[in-house]
């Protein structure tokens, strides 16, 4: 009776299972689908706790260009004629959270800005593998359109990770330093 049981259990988790590249792209439409949707909830906050005018334009406009993203994930799977439905991102929670926590454990200003870059950053780099990965198993199934909108938002997401990073290098990370230079030398006093 006990081995019944166990073999409904496996046949259920199975059927859950990709078993061809295309439910494995599929999977990973679901998944990008609800990274973009979170993301798209979680800009505002980032953008109400930085104090860096040229990094508040640029998650504003990032927040802008991720709306657009999730409409063209929506193109993409109406494209294979798949149901545009998310799955939860374990990552991008992941992410997200530790974005949260720069932003309780630091103060307003330079360093909570670096702070906010950097965890930034790591959704990007996230953003372009989930992406690089995505457009390369369209590109094996022939699903030419998918292809074409994947790799418009790889574009996207490439270039807002070279804009954070010259946001980063520019001025924003010496502003940083300075900070914990000024706090060293009124702690000495």
């Amino acid at each position: 009776m006990g081995t019944d049981k166990k073999k409904t259990t496996n046949q259920n988790e199975s059927s859950d299972k990709a078993k061809s590249l295309r439910e494995l792209f599929i999977d990973g439409l679901k998944d990008i689908y609800w990274a973009e949707n979170a993301l798209v909830k979680a800009l505002p906050k980032m953008f109400e706790n930085v104090t860096d005018q040229k990094l508040k334009t640029a998650i504003k406009n990032h927040l802008d260009q991720t709306k657009v993203q999730v409409t063209r994930l929506d193109a993409a799977f109406k494209s294979m004629g798949e149901k545009a439905e998310g799955k939860k991102c374990l990552a991008m929670e992941g992410l997200l959270k530790e974005g949260d926590e720069i932003v309780q454990e630091t103060e307003a200003g330079p360093v909570r800005d670096a702070g906010i870059i950097a965890a930034s950053q790591k959704i990007e780099h996230y953003e372009i593998a989930t992406y690089g990965t995505l457009a390369a198993f369209a590109k094996t199934l022939n699903e030419r359109t998918a292809l074409d909108l994947l790799l418009r938002t790889l574009g996207e997401e490439k270039k807002s990770d070279c804009l954070l990073s010259t946001i980063a290098d520019t001025n924003l990370n010496s502003q940083a330093n300075s900070e914990d230079f000024q706090s060293k030398d009124l702690n000495a006093v």
